[in-house]
């Protein structure tokens, strides 16, 4: 079963662009991790959210512990956040057309 995951950033307002940048470099790294089914990043005035979409957990914890390119953002983002990241691992839970009641 697919998992999803939903992580909120905040970058301090000084560092809204280098942020951005550096977690848009991550999206192209990240969509060649194998299980990797959705990377997208979005924004409004104050945060980023990434979602993701892993085809399982074994995919998403191999992402979370030996991916190169988490392990770069992770250095890029020191010191820009005004906030921790706040991420939430998600279960679908399908509903109605298949093709507009989950990710």
């Amino acid at each position: 079963m697919p998992v999803i995951v939903v992580a909120t950033i905040k970058p301090l307002p000084q560092y809204r662009d280098e942020v951005t940048t550096a977690m848009l470099a991550a999206v192209e790294q990240v969509h060649g991790e194998d299980g990797c089914e959705l990377y997208a990043l979005h924004r409004d005035d104050d945060r980023l959210v990434m979602i993701e979409r892993w085809t399982g957990p074994a995919a998403l914890q191999a992402h979370s512990t030996t991916s190169a390119a988490l392990q770069k953002l992770n250095a890029d983002l020191d010191g820009k956040l005004g906030a921790p990241l706040d991420v939430v691992v998600l279960e679908p839970v399908p509903g109605g057309d298949p093709a507009k009641g989950q990710l």
